[in-house]
Parts: C-alpha cells; sequence; structure tokens
C-alpha cells in the first residue's frame, strides 16, 4: 500500500502516543505528519457514564493539541464498559486480575470515541462495540497477567494481544476494539477535508 499525501496541503496530527493508532493509520496508508499527545485530566466524573464518559474525553484530547493553519487533528478514547462501570487502564496486576474476572464469561461493551479538529471545527463519532469472554481459569489469568500485556489497556487487556485467545466473538468494530475505528475515523477526516486515499495502484 503506498501512502499518498493529500493534494490541498493539509497536515495531519495524531493525538495519541499510542502505537496501536499509528499502526492502524498505516493499515489505511496514512502516516501522520506529527505526533503530539495531550496531558490531560482522565478522571471520570461522578456518576458519569461510560459513553459520555469516552466522547468527553475524546473532544477534551483534540481540544487540547496544539492546532496550526493547515492542520487536522486526531484523537481517540477508549474505555471497557460493564454496565454503568467504566474499566480504564489498570494501576496494577491487581485491578487488571480483578478487571478480567468481572468480565469473564460475560460479555462487555468496548467504546471508542473518535475526534478530529480542523481551525474551530470539531467532528466526533462514538462507536460501541460488544464483545464476549470465554470463562476465564485463575491458571489463564495468572498467565495473560506474568507476560505484562495488561500494562496502558483499557479493561487490562488488548484483543491483538495475547488476550485474543479469550475472546471468541465480537459484535460491531474490530479497529474500534483495537482502539482506532477506521471507518469512522476515515469519515470524519473526509469531513475535515483531509483526503483519505486507497492508495492501491490498478
Amino acid at each position: 500500500m503506498t501512502t499518498l499525501k493529500p493534494d490541498n496541503g493539509l497536515r495531519l496530527v495524531l493525538g495519541s502516543g499510542s502505537p496501536r493508532r499509528l499502526e492502524l493509520l498505516a493499515q489505511i496508508g496514512i502516516a501522520p505528519a506529527d505526533i503530539r499527545p495531550p496531558d490531560i485530566d482522565e478522571t471520570p466524573l461522578r456518576g458519569e457514564l461510560p459513553r459520555p464518559y469516552v466522547i468527553r474525553m475524546a473532544r477534551e484530547k483534540a481540544q487540547a493539541v496544539p492546532c496550526g493553519t493547515g492542520e487536522v487533528i486526531l484523537c481517540a478514547d477508549t474505555t471497557v464498559a460493564m454496565g454503568r462501570r467504566i474499566m480504564g487502564k489498570p494501576e496494577n496486576a491487581a485491578e487488571a486480575a480483578a478487571f478480567l474476572h468481572a468480565m469473564s464469561g460475560r460479555r462487555h461493551r468496548v467504546i471508542t470515541a473518535v475526534a478530529v479538529k480542523r481551525g474551530e471545527a470539531l467532528f466526533v463519532k462514538d462507536v460501541v462495540t460488544t464483545v464476549q469472554m470465554k470463562r476465564l481459569s485463575n491458571a489463564e489469568v495468572n498467565s495473560y497477567l506474568a507476560s505484562g500485556d495488561w500494562q496502558g489497556k483499557a479493561g487490562g487487556y488488548a484483543v491483538q494481544g495475547p488476550a485474543g485467545a479469550f475472546i471468541p466473538w465480537i459484535s460491531g468494530s474490530f479497529t474500534g476494539v483495537v482502539g482506532l475505528p477506521l471507518a469512522e475515523a476515515a469519515g470524519l477526516l473526509t469531513a475535515a477535508g483531509y483526503p483519505v486515499y486507497e492508495g492501491a495502484s490498478e
């Protein structure tokens, strides 16, 4: 796949330090001109529900990233939800274990919101995906925790990593579960005037 540059001179800035989001953009032939991870408080508000929380985070991230003339900012936020409970990035292995045991044998939701900013315009879209996790044994949980893959992951797992063996079924956006729903991100970039090309030559 060939990465094509926009013909209108716009520069894409990825407002995220996530290597997974960078890799996902590369899948559709997009290489950001710059990476500027925002520094914001990601603490949920008292009583805040998962979906409004994720949308607020994506908006605040986009607003926090400096946007120069001719630049388009792309930010995203992902969380795991069990009912009204927000499962963010676990602080330690014990919290990751608690998350995994809570999801074991049950369905949960992975919510990712994407925000694209160009000048004063802000475009936001959220995607909700239902994920089934198989019933986990203590040995499986302990082995996964020992891998360290839970660190920095919403809900304490990543579907594209070793925990993919725990996920027999999803309904929705696989790339949304990974951290950036590509169809929706491409749509928002197009709405903001940033051309998204397939890049495949005939």
